[in-house]
């Protein structure tokens, strides 16, 4: 059911095509480094795949239009991460998923959205989904600009960090690409 599922929201959006999964095996890359135990990876195997489930409430046009958002659309996808929380509120095995769900898009620094919640408030899980979808996402065609490239999207993830994203996971994601050390050299400086 999981990938059924997965698979519906992919199909909505050709250009998340096999966004979920990505973003869920590089969250576990992180997990993994982390020291999360079986439980931890099996709710992030299951919360992964399910992020972005809230789309499906997204209309069409905004989800499809060939560039940028305006204001008005931007709102409508700022209503995602809430959209897919009531839907898996109402299913009690998917709730595990919940903070992947409702917290994914906010920020270290508070200005995310849709609580506006900051630093360790956010659940660890989304401070982790974070990172790995904003990765996947920067390196992937879109719309209304073309993929960077993954020496340019590492050096966004690290000049995120503290802003956008939890400063600690930001250096266990670059580690994990073999990126750490350019990462202590530029926050030191």
């Amino acid at each position: 059911m999981l990938s059924v599922l997965s698979r519906v929201i992919e199909a909505r959006d050709p250009y998340t095509k096999g966004h979920s999964s990505r973003v869920t095996e590089l969250a576990e890359a992180i997990a993994r480094r982390l020291g999360w135990g079986d439980e931890q990876l099996a709710s992030l195997r299951l919360g992964g795949p399910l992020h972005d489930i809230g789309k499906l409430a997204v209309s069409n046009e905004v989800l499809r239009k060939p560039g940028r958002l305006d204001e008005k659309e931007m709102d409508e996808i700022r209503q995602h991460p809430s959209l897919g929380a009531k839907m898996l509120m109402r299913l009690s095995s998917f709730r595990e998923a919940l903070p992947y769900v409702l917290y994914h898009h906010e920020r270290w620094d508070g200005t995310g959205y849709p609580s506006g919640i900051a630093g360790k408030t956010i659940p660890v899980e989304a401070r982790v989904l974070a990172i790995a979808d904003a990765f996947d996402a920067m390196t992937s065609d879109r719309p209304y600009r073309r993929a960077l490239t993954r020496e340019e999207a590492l050096a966004e993830v690290a000049r995120g960090a503290g802003t956008q994203f939890d400063p600690e996971i930001v250096r266990v994601f670059l580690e994990v690409f073999g990126q750490g050390a350019r990462f202590r050299a530029a926050a030191a400086s």
